[in-house]
């Protein structure tokens, strides 16, 4: 075991810093994005679909890869935080907000009508004075 860990020195200090900074990185910016949600994001019967529409073609497409990468960096993280110090499952909601697939809409109301979840970002949002998520 001893030797196991000798040989992997340098990978599991590097697997540490990683996992220090992301857990306080999400300490950080989960919260932060949390509070950037409009409050009636969850109600609105017909939503834009993006916000880029006065941008070409091409600039919109770019935007959306980015956002959408973002979205499954957001998604991965917020598993493996399940299994390591973090919001895990405040950052897979913000990975599914950012992502765009079919059915994301039903998916997310399904995740915002979970009580605790909802309890908890309100709670995060009341602290920072934005009101409440609406569901």
């Amino acid at each position: 075991m001893m030797s196991l860990i000798q040989n992997y020195e340098e990978l599991l200090l590097w697997l540490t810093i990683a996992s220090i900074i992301g857990f306080v990185g999400s300490l950080i910016v989960i919260p932060w994005i949390l509070i950037q949600i409009p409050s009636d994001y969850f109600t609105h019967e017909k939503r834009k679909k993006h916000q880029w529409g006065n941008y070409s073609p091409i600039i919109r497409l770019i935007l959306l890869l980015v956002k959408n990468i973002l979205g499954v960096i957001f998604i991965v993280s917020g598993i493996i935080m399940l299994f390591i110090p973090g919001q895990g499952i405040l950052t897979i909601i913000i990975g599914v907000i950012l992502s765009d697939f079919p059915h994301k809409y039903r998916i997310e109301i399904w995740i915002i009508n979970q009580p605790k979840i909802l309890k908890y970002i309100n709670k995060i949002r009341v602290k920072a004075k934005q009101r409440p998520i609406e569901v």
